[in-house]
């Protein structure tokens, strides 16, 4: 059977790192979110919420905005946090 969860039960594999990158520049949930609506990305404070918290599944297009504002590859939004 076919599960569609990472191996810690998320939805998706860029919460956690998403968490480490916005704390990082230092940007609040609610500031994530209005910058990247800026760049044309519709996702609020609750929906950057729960994709950090792993509840919330990620789109390709907002994986690529989520690259994009943080200025790296993908691939890279992809690894854990501590480089796995």
């Amino acid at each position: 059977m076919f599960i569609n969860r990472s191996s810690d039960g998320a939805n998706n594999l860029c919460g956690k790192t998403l968490v480490t990158l916005r704390k990082k520049e230092g940007l609040s949930q609610r500031a994530l979110a209005d910058a990247l609506q800026l760049a044309g990305l519709d996702l609020d404070k609750n929906a950057i919420q729960r994709i950090e918290a792993g509840k919330r599944f990620v789109t390709d297009i907002e994986l690529v905005a989520f690259a994009r504002f943080f200025k790296m590859p993908v691939d890279e939004l992809l690894k854990s946090p501590d480089g796995n």
